[in-house]
């Protein structure tokens, strides 16, 4: 049997507007297998940044229960501290978002190893020059973020999400501000990644092609699972 990445049970999580509550994730139930990789696709409100917010550990859901790699993080016994929710966030997510965030007076390389200046499970933060050379941005090691193009720093804010080896990487619209060719190149990355480093992706997107690069396309509306594609 292949082991869980993530396990998620009867998630809800509501925001209350004066006297209305607003289903933002509706009990929804899933599991992701190890090694997996899963995008997430639905209409813009359906719940899924939220949820994968939820599954990654970023945020808190109003009821349910999740386990990541195993290990019960809401829902089952006492609430985590915010300090052991940072160290499951460093240890097994890398997180790549639409926005580079990228530090503007950090070369490249020094981006990549911002994290390492925090945690790192390989003392130096792993093999950066390895992941510069498979992502095709060693040869702008020195260059600050305003002298590359988007595609080269979304490659190097995939290499931030990668130095320290997670298990599980959480991409929410990871090529929403490229061009066609750029998020090509992106979508090939990611596919390359969960094949040869047999790392769980978890992916939003609202771009069709990007989505079924996925083994599983799971589609949101109003916050619940309202189709699985295979």
């Amino acid at each position: 049997m292949n082991e869980l990445a993530i396990k998620a049970q009867n998630l809800k999580k509501v925001y209350r507007r004066g006297s209305e509550e607003i289903y933002a994730v509706n009990d929804v139930s899933l599991e992701i297998k190890k090694g997996e990789y899963v995008s997430f696709v639905g209409p813009s409100g359906s719940g899924k940044t939220t949820l994968i917010n939820i599954l990654g550990c970023l945020d808190n859901p109003s009821s349910g229960k999740l386990s990541v790699a195993q290990k019960p993080i809401f829902g089952d016994g006492r609430p985590l501290s915010e300090k052991e929710l940072t160290k499951i966030r460093r240890e097994l997510f890398g997180y790549i978002f639409q926005k580079f965030y990228l530090i503007p007076t950090l070369t490249v390389i020094e981006n990549i190893m911002l994290p390492c200046t925090f945690y790192s499970k390989i003392s130096g933060g792993g093999d950066v020059f390895g992941l510069m050379n498979m992502l095709g941005i060693e040869k702008r090691m020195n260059h600050l973020p305003g002298q590359l193009s988007g595609g080269e720093m979304q490659r190097v804010a995939i290499a931030r999400a990668l130095i320290n080896k997670p298990e599980i990487l959480l991409a929410d619209e990871p090529t929403g501000n490229l061009d066609t060719a750029r998020s090509r190149e992106i979508g090939h990355l990611l596919k390359e990644l969960n094949r040869k480093e047999n790392i769980t992706v978890i992916l939003v997107t609202h771009n069709p092609e990007l989505a079924k690069t996925a083994d599983r396309i799971v589609e949101l509306r109003d916050g619940k699972i309202a189709a699985e594609i295979q």
